[in-house]
Order: C-alpha cells, then sequence, then structure tokens
C-alpha cells in the first residue's frame, strides 16, 4: 500500500455530517491556509494537541489562518449518541475556543485524508496551503515550527519537508503492517481463538520490538484471558525484563501495571519472584521521577503504591498516593479533569487507610469492604 495523499496534493473534500462549532464549511477557500486536524475522543493526548492549535490560530488568526478540529471516528453505536459523546469532550477541553469542530459519523473523512496518506494515529494535522494542496501532514506539535515557513512560502521546496515526507511515508507504510498484524489479532480474538490471536502477537513482538501494545496483549491474553499462569509469568518477565532494559517511564510503569496493578489474578503467579522484580522496577521509576513533569510523577507514584500496598508497606503507599494528589491539585487542568484524577486516587487513598479519604473538599470512600 503506497501513500495517494502527499505534500502538492489537492486536498480533498470536507465530508462531515455534523459541525459541532463554528459554522458549516463545505469548501477551503483559496488564499487561506487551514489547518485540519483530526483527533478521538479516546486519545490522551489530542485535548491538549488541540488546546496548542487554537492558541495557533489566536497568534496567526489576522492573517487567514484557520484550525478545524474532525472527529472522524466513534465508539458509541449510534449517531446521535456519537455526537453527544464529541460534544462533551470538546466542551470538556475547548470550553471557549473559536475553532470549527465538525464530526463525521460515516468515516469518509478518515478515508480521504487519513487513510489515503498512511496516518493511522490521531492527533493528526494536515496543512491546506493557499493555493488548496497539502503542504504538510504530521504532528501537531511540529506546526509551531513548519507553520512559519508555510507562511512565508519556504516550506514545501525545502530539503527538511521533503526529508520530513520521506520518513512520513516510511513510517506509514511500516504502520500498514500494523494495523494488518493489528486487524489478525482482533479477528482472531473476536472469535476467542486464542492460539492464532497469540502466533500474531508473538509475531508482532519481533517485527515491532518498539511497540508496548504485543507485550500487554500477550501477558492480557495468557494470563487474564486463558489463565496459563506458567506461560504467562514467561512472558510478564520478557515484559518487565525487556521495560528495564530499555530504562524507559512508560515501559516500567505498564510493566509495573500488569506485575501489582488491579488487574489480574496474580494468585498462581510465584510470589517471591514477582516481589523481587517489582522492587527493581519501582527502584527505577523513582529513579527517574524527578525529570517527570507534575503529573507524571503523580501517575508513577499512584503506580508503584500498588507494589507497596501489596508487598506489606502500606504507610509507603499511603504517603505515595497524598503526593500524587499533591501534584495533580497543583496542576493547571480543567475542572472536570482535575476532579476525576483526583476522585480516583481519593478512593486508592480510602482504600489503603480502610477509611474515608478527602482532599480539597473531594471525598471518597473505599470501593472494598476493609
Amino acid at each position: 500500500m503506497t501513500s495517494g495523499l502527499g505534500i502538492g496534493s489537492p486536498a480533498p473534500s470536507i465530508e462531515v455530517q455534523d459541525w459541532l462549532r463554528g459554522d458549516p464549511l463545505s469548501n477551503f477557500q483559496l488564499g487561506k491556509i487551514y489547518i485540519p486536524t483530526f483527533f478521538s475522543i479516546t486519545c490522551s493526548g489530542c485535548g491538549p494537541a488541540l488546546a496548542r492549535l487554537v492558541q495557533l490560530q489566536e497568534e496567526y488568526g489576522d492573517i487567514g489562518i484557520e484550525v478545524i478540529g474532525i472527529a472522524a471516528s466513534g465508539q458509541a453505536s449510534t449517531a446521535d449518541e456519537a455526537l453527544a459523546q464529541v460534544d462533551a469532550w470538546v466542551t470538556k477541553w475547548l470550553p471557549n475556543a473559536n475553532i470549527r469542530i465538525g464530526f463525521d459519523y460515516s468515516g469518509e473523512m478518515d478515508k480521504l485524508w487519513m487513510d489515503a496518506s498512511l496516518c493511522f494515529c490521531v492527533p493528526q494535522a494536515f496543512i491546506v496551503d493557499r493555493d488548496g494542496s497539502i503542504a504538510f501532514i504530521g504532528d501537531p506539535d511540529m506546526l509551531e515550527d513548519v507553520l512559519p515557513k508555510v507562511i512565508d512560502g519556504s516550506w514545501r521546496a525545502s530539503a527538511e519537508a521533503k526529508n520530513a515526507e520521506k520518513a512520513r511515508i516510511a513510517e506509514g507504510e511500516s504502520d500498514v503492517s500494523y494495523k494488518a498484524l493489528r486487524d489478525r489479532i482482533r479477528a482472531a480474538t473476536d472469535i476467542e481463538d486464542w492460539e492464532t490471536a497469540l502466533s500474531a502477537i508473538e509475531e508482532g513482538i519481533v517485527l515491532f520490538p518498539e511497540n508496548i501494545m504485543f507485550h500487554q496483549r500477550h501477558v492480557e491474553i495468557l494470563i487474564g484471558v486463558m489463565r496459563d499462569m506458567d506461560a504467562g509469568w514467561i512472558a510478564l518477565v520478557q515484559f518487565a525484563r525487556t521495560a528495564i532494559e530499555r530504562n524507559s517511564e512508560y515501559w516500567l510503569l505498564a510493566a509495573m501495571q500488569d506485575l501489582f496493578g488491579p488487574i489480574y489474578d496474580y494468585s498462581g503467579l510465584p510470589s517471591a519472584e514477582r516481589f523481587s522484580m517489582g522492587k527493581e522496577i519501582s527502584d527505577r521509576i523513582l529513579k527517574l521521577c524527578p525529570q517527570q513533569d507534575a503529573l507524571s510523577r503523580a501517575e508513577s507514584y499512584e503506580t508503584i503504591a500498588f507494589y507497596y500496598h501489596e508487598s506489606g508497606d502500606n504507610d509507603r503507599a499511603v504517603d505515595l498516593i497524598e503526593r500524587a494528589l499533591k501534584f495533580v491539585d497543583g496542576e493547571s487542568l480543567p475542572d472536570g479533569e482535575k476532579h476525576e484524577q483526583m476522585a480516583q486516587l481519593l478512593h486508592t487513598l480510602a482504600e489503603y487507610k480502610c477509611e474515608q479519604a478527602c482532599y480539597g473538599g473531594i471525598c471518597a470512600a473505599p470501593r472494598k469492604q476493609c
């Protein structure tokens, strides 16, 4: 499969069924620069990305720059339900944003823009230049650097643009193989053909060593579905060792969640080895914490608190959750998101303390009977 949409291609049409914000737009106006950006309400990075693009539009709006948010997929069973979910998400993340937001329940925009350009991840930004052709496809975080060059006309013919486009297409072609493998796994799991699913997952671990999803699904099926604790433990150890070798916060947290998070029944796993591995990973996470921002530290503390609580050091677990609460409270977040994060932490704290826990006017009781 090759990319049919790239730099210099005419911009595809706008095929949305509903406009949640702003006046409907049927065609791109020549002489203006548009930034259609595809997002999903299940994407953790999409809200902050769109919020930054709103600021970018405010900075350049007087010279004819317009950001358009496109929600082109949904998980709801009906279009009305999906539309309501997107509307609530937009209200949460962009309460005062002056940008158009379109919703395409049919997925036609996905086909014309995302699939045609071999883009399979969101958020994904496109720049439609003044002549109606594509000037850029990529991560919205790149726009602060790229957009001024598009505006002054230096971007499209530059070596930087050509190199970026070449790298994007190569990544997209790799993503096609990944998507095909992911579809095989989904098809097998849908009919509960676990052996076929495991075979595809193990193939993915070899072909895509940078993709953490295959390790997580490996453990999930073996331990969480098949209850094959012997094979599951081998997969979990492999995952944990890979995370330790990478010394990556993201990988270490994911491995710790599979080792001690409230996900699986761990009674069939070797206890001493599991706690030893948990200690090694928690120590590594704590060493990385000073390099993290406040919200990342809060996530790290919450994750390793599971290990300390289960290992018997409940005081340390309580201290970590209380420190996580302070980190979240000190961050500038939408009220709904902050309340949700703090309520989750307070439920965990209440379970550890076996009593109601309160912070900043928010209270939670233990979910389980102590």
